[in-house]
């Protein structure tokens, strides 16, 4: 019989027994963990997720553009920062249930706000190639999967505070278990669609470049798909897609084995699919934040021109037309604001 079941008879039924552990008195096996949180690894991470977060709230500010994107990734990266304070509040008490809560509740959720900026930004992209190189309208992107986003959100959340509330009560958290790992998972099936239907756009417009040359694209854009930032953005982005893909299939079978299961064990495993692969995400992003590499885009010449037309009472008219307009005004598809 070890520390821990002492303390546990000595409870009464409705008061959790880890509440009254300490480092000295229970067992680290016994603790929400099984290990200790490293506060090397956790404060570099905290410390991370902030700089990262004040980056894009000064891009947000500055850019005044993408504001969904915006929006998405600053909402992600705020519960990022509370998981982290969570994990940094378990290296020296790694048997408090509040702080284990608040990080397993946080970080799992958090990268599904990560992956509704990253499908606001692909009506842009279509855009600025060209719709015809799309086996779907820009504005269908967004329709599709920010509800998508929305229902897998729901369920983690609706799983967390369920399991939460669970173990408050001293009972299994399995069943909200079960629920976020459903959530998680639609998660991991609404990014491989968006990922294949990226490649899918991708392949068209190489193949009608092939064919047709330049003639296959928006020839409205073709100084933003020049520059050197806009490149890097769609790289920066592919790579922060397949940064949370990983992730998520990582929490998949992390929950799928429960709050006991041996993956959930492994700090190694989780300091790398988890913080490693979401930080990266965020930093490249940071750096190639599209508000800055769409800037090409956002002053597109306007071409006035003159049109003559009768008017009611038979007398020729005189009236001037614009045509053309900036990449961020064209893109009604993007269901995200813009301010021009």
């Amino acid at each position: 019989m070890d520390v821990f079941d002492i303390v546990s008879r000595a409870t009464n039924k409705s008061q959790n027994a880890k509440d009254l552990c300490t480092l000295q008195t229970c067992p680290i096996e016994s603790s929400y963990y099984n290990y200790r949180p490293s506060l090397a690894a956790n404060g570099v991470f905290l410390a991370l997720f902030s700089l990262s977060l004040c980056g894009f709230l000064f891009q947000a500010l500055f850019s005044r553009r993408f504001i969904g994107f915006s929006v998405a990734i600053i909402s992600g990266e705020i519960l990022e920062v509370l998981g982290y304070v969570g994990r940094v509040m378990s290296y020296y008490n790694p048997f408090n249930q509040n702080a284990f809560l608040l990080q397993i509740i946080c970080l799992t959720i958090a990268p599904a706000f990560l992956a509704a900026g990253f499908y606001l930004c692909l009506s842009r992209i279509v855009n600025t190639f060209g719709p015809a190189n799309s086996r779907i309208s820009p504005r269908s992107y967004p329709l599709i999967f920010i509800p998508c986003d929305i229902l897998s959100l729901m369920l983690q959340a609706a799983g967390g505070g369920i399991a939460s509330t669970a173990t408050h009560q001293n009972k299994s958290p399995n069943v909200g278990d079960h629920i976020m790992v459903a959530g998680l998972a639609f998660q991991v099936l609404t990014l491989l669609i968006f990922m294949t239907l990226c490649g899918d756009f991708a392949i068209k417009t190489i193949r009608r470049m092939r064919e047709m040359g330049e003639a296959a694209l928006d020839p409205t854009h073709a100084k933003l798909r020049a520059s050197w930032a806009f490149k890097g953005f769609l790289i920066a982005l592919a790579a922060a897609t397949v940064f949370i893909f990983t992730r998520s299939v990582f929490r998949v079978a992390e929950l799928g084995e429960g709050w006991e299961g041996a993956i959930i064990k492994n700090q190694g495993l989780f300091i790398g699919l988890e913080g490693v692969m979401v930080i990266i995400a965020m930093l490249v992003l940071n750096v190639f934040h599209p508000g800055v590499c769409f800037r090409e885009g956002y002053d597109i010449p306007v071409v006035r021109g003159v049109k003559r037309r009768r008017g009611k009472g038979g007398e020729e008219q005189v009236v001037e037309e614009e045509k053309g307009s900036g990449s961020q005004s064209r893109d009604e598809a993007g269901s995200e604001e813009v301010r021009e």
